[in-house]
């Protein structure tokens, strides 16, 4: 492939690719909050309300956990773009931090025009919180680390309920909620879980929109060449095809673009024998099939799938992947392009030497993993969608996509 180096032809690239970005399957229909195709539109942020005010306090409270040393914004530092600071796969949680979790903490960014969950019309998973989309809301997606185990581990709603009583901020959420809110458990938790909703939609920390992609696109900096390349790379639907899930054009409308289109896919990443809970040889995370999720159990088809992230602050994560197989970036990015070609490189052999291609899936789900869209059309021995240095070059681009580029 040639690539031009011009701005003129990185501008073509990054304004007129509106039309590719239908990939997963996804249609780009509306979302819940009429937005289209993983692209928002930035909003000039006021001062926040009472409830977001109050939420950020809950967000930074580590009385609320059972060992008083963990908050929300222990796994989702607000210095590393809302993500874990550590390289750990999992967090470890529990009345003494020493309950591993299952799954790779995710970032909390640019999550605030997530849809709920739903099937688009095409029948493609589309939309929802969490690597499985089981959470229909931020406030419903809160609720979890609250109780879980591995997390917080409260008893229940009325063990967190007893701790915001005791908070120095009682009287806050109370000016929020009402001054009767503690005389129903219920509503005293799911209001608190309606304030860290708030906080997050209300407060642009979550969502700044200032990486020098952004200030690219709106004209105020310009990209290197290798970074112009790896732009290239990433749209480009026959090399890096970045653009069939993570869309990375402008909507319609002007909308700055998020970086996922919301949908879900089964990439086949390696199992991560990191997590303990691989220990069990009968153990897998089978995404929107379950363990976690049960509602779509019987759907089969969907096993092994899981939602498409957001790629802004991507080169920040110290982890990649729902169970955090990967540690660096470019190692991820390299996954994508040779884990067909060269499936040697990711996966275990088998003792007569054969390759355990997609090991961490039960044998009758194999055949869901995504080997149809370009770069996972490739067969062993033939050449990768894209070369070292091109992999180089994209890993380089997607560093421009973290927050807080000074010019």
């Amino acid at each position: 492939m040639t690539v031009q180096h011009s701005s003129f032809s990185a501008a073509l690239l990054a304004f007129g690719l509106a039309g590719l970005l239908a990939g997963c399957g996804g249609s780009g229909s509306a979302d819940s909050s009429g937005s289209t195709g993983g692209t928002a539109q930035p909003t000039p942020e006021a001062s926040v309300s009472a409830a977001a005010s109050v939420g950020e306090k809950i967000f930074k409270d580590i009385s609320l956990s059972a060992s008083g040393k963990m908050s929300c914004a222990t796994c989702h530092d607000p210095a590393n773009a809302h993500a874990p600071a550590n390289n750990l796969s999992v967090q470890l949680g529990g009345a003494k931090l020493d309950v591993p979790g299952f799954r790779a903490t995710p970032s909390l960014r640019y999550l605030n025009l997530t849809p709920a969950f739903f099937f688009d019309k095409d029948g493609t998973p589309t939309g929802g919180f969490t690597h499985d989309g089981r959470a229909q809301t931020l406030a419903q997606q809160a609720e979890t680390p609250f109780l879980a185990p591995h997390e917080m581990a409260n008893r229940d709603r009325a063990d967190v309920v007893a701790k915001l009583q005791r908070s120095a901020y009682v009287s806050e959420f109370k000016a929020a909620f009402g001054a009767t809110i503690f005389e129903n458990t219920d509503s005293a938790f799911e209001r608190a879980l309606f304030a860290l909703q708030q906080y997050q939609k209300e407060d642009k920390d979550f969502h700044p929109y200032d990486s020098k992609y952004d200030q690219f696109l709106a004209g105020k900096a310009a990209l290197n060449e290798a970074e112009l390349r790896g732009l290239a790379l990433f749209n480009n639907p026959s090399k890096g095809n970045c653009i069939g899930c993570h869309s990375s054009a402008k909507g319609a409308d002007g909308s700055s673009p998020l970086f996922t289109d919301f949908t879900y896919d089964n990439l086949g990443v390696p199992r991560n024998y990191a997590i303990p809970a691989t220990a069990d040889a009968a153990y897998a995370d089978l995404g929107l099939c379950g363990p976690d999720r049960t509602d779509l159990k019987a759907r089969t088809d969907l096993c092994g799938a899981f939602k498409v992230p957001s790629l802004r602050n991507v080169a920040t994560r110290k982890v990649f992947f729902h169970n955090g197989r990967f540690t660096s970036l470019r190692d991820a990015v390299s996954f994508y392009v040779r884990r067909d070609t060269n499936p040697e490189e990711w996966y275990p052999l088998a003792a007569d030497g054969s390759v355990m291609k997609f090991d961490d899936l039960p044998a009758a789900y194999l055949k869901n993993v995504n080997t149809t869209e370009v770069p996972y059309n490739r067969q062993r021995g033939m050449a990768a969608a894209l070369s070292p240095a091109e992999v180089d070059d994209v890993v380089k681009f997607l560093a421009t996509l973290n927050d807080g580029y000074k010019n």
